[in-house]
């Protein structure tokens, strides 16, 4: 991942309605949910999440499916990953007992 792909990645997860969508799709797995299913759990209009689906959308976080007359939204993983390996690129500056599993 890119500085700059990152940056827009965590500018997205830094507002508190976007984070919450978000581990929501993370919780729902591959299959994501539908936009309503969204609104519903986390009390938001739908203009409201549409807003910041955008956000997310827009930094890669998370993909969108027509499904009919409604939308089914997933977090895209391999972004999130990218983007978490990214944050821990130099993890200790590779001191082998920092304990980070991923990296060390």
């Amino acid at each position: 991942m890119e500085h700059k792909s990152a940056t827009l990645a965590l500018a997205a997860l830094g507002h508190g309605t976007r984070l919450s969508i978000y581990r929501l799709l993370v919780e729902a797995g591959r299959g994501g949910k539908l936009a309503g299913e969204i609104a519903q759990a986390l009390t938001l209009p739908g203009a409201t999440l549409s807003f910041h689906l955008k956000d997310l959308a827009g930094a890669g976080l998370v993909t969108s499916e027509q499904r009919g007359r409604t939308v089914c939204y997933r977090a895209n993983f391999d972004v999130m990953t990218s983007l978490v390996d990214y944050l821990t690129e130099n993890c200790c500056a590779g001191d082998q007992t920092c304990g980070t599993p991923t990296r060390c």
